[in-house]
């Protein structure tokens, strides 16, 4: 297998211009990530997606933020349009895991009929009382061991529909009173509080394919952001035990500083397998890509294992599991 470039990038718009082919066949990338500007009906979002494996000439994984809520880039009347998951989660009580199993089992189904065969989720960061906005409605709660359970369901539900999920924002981003997107969050929990709380969903569900940092400085362990930490990476790595392929949440948020070249080599450097880089021109993807080169050993080992998770879906009725999913919301 050839060496994967170490990027996960995304496109302009609805189809690859042939610069675009031409880049990514030349770059190489890991995988592809698509965003609401990437989706228009459900044959083109196909076209594109066979665009961008053949421009790599193999079955790359492509991803999506498909949460629910905020957050989802598929939307209705031609796709399902979901609640919040801290709503749907609070509404489903008792039921709440074998809801998110065909939640996500459901959503897995939508993205497969496209080609997608990856979601960033689930997202394990716990909700407390200044978690910020941006993030909060997105969180499964605010128990460490209710959130690693509804974390697996979301996870299974996903694999069983063939669909690699992305464990986010490892090791924890619940407490950051900051949008990311636009600065830095810092935490001031000492490290035992954050490792008995935070980090603990995360080092639950660690044996996952994929997980993607958060872009925050942990003050009990470094004053660099997570991303770009050589001792949060090795917290993640020893301490989490998540020893599979980690990307880095999106290079080109406001939270990270510096040249987009340097925020990529330092992220890399720091222990990152694979550097995600979104929402920029041509040219700054060119840059990334050639900042990023080609993954290390240890980074494409990884890589091939994370796929390696990338089953065929199983039987599933559909509206079957819809019309469960429904009893068991309306039963709770």
């Amino acid at each position: 297998m050839s060496r994967f470039g170490a990027t996960i990038l995304d496109a302009d718009g609805l189809t690859l211009a042939a610069e675009e082919v031409a880049f990514f066949k030349d770059a190489n990338p890991f995988g592809f990530i698509l965003f609401a500007r990437n989706i228009d009906t459900p044959d083109q979002v196909r076209r594109l997606c066979d665009q961008m494996r053949d421009a790599v000439e193999r079955e790359a994984p492509i991803t999506i933020d498909q949460e629910g809520g905020r957050v989802q880039r598929l939307r209705g009347p031609t796709w399902t349009e979901w609640s919040p998951p801290l709503d749907f989660v609070t509404a489903a009580g008792d039921q709440a895991e074998q809801a998110m199993y065909l939640r996500y089992r459901l959503i897995s189904a939508e993205l497969r009929d496209l080609g997608i065969d990856s979601n960033c989720a689930p997202m394990v960061d716990l909700a407390g009382p200044a978690t910020h906005d941006f993030l909060r409605n997105r969180c499964y709660g605010a128990s460490p061991d209710a959130v690693a359970r509804l974390g697996r369901a979301t996870a299974s539900g996903l694999l069983a529909g063939g669909v690699l999920p992305v464990l986010k924002h490892i090791p924890g981003h619940g407490r950051a009173t900051l949008d990311s997107h636009f600065g830095l969050p810092r935490i001031d929990a000492d490290a035992a509080t954050l490792m008995a709380e935070d980090f603990a969903p995360f080092k639950t569900l660690a044996d996952l394919p994929m997980g993607m940092t958060a872009h925050l400085v942990y003050d009990a362990f470094d004053t660099q952001p997570a991303t770009l930490s050589p001792k949060i990476m090795k917290v993640i790595r020893d301490d989490i035990g998540f020893d599979n392929l980690i990307m880095t949440d999106d290079a080109s948020m406001k939270a990270l500083s510096g040249t987009i070249e340097e925020i990529t080599t330092g992220a890399l450097a720091a222990g990152c397998d694979v550097v995600l880089h979104c929402n920029a021109p041509l040219d700054q993807r060119k840059r990334v890509a050639e900042a990023a080169g080609e993954m290390t050993d240890a980074a494409q080992a990884r890589a091939e294992r994370a796929l390696s998770f990338r089953k065929p879906p199983d039987d599933i009725d559909i509206d079957a599991a819809r019309a469960q999913l429904e009893a068991l919301v309306r039963g709770a």
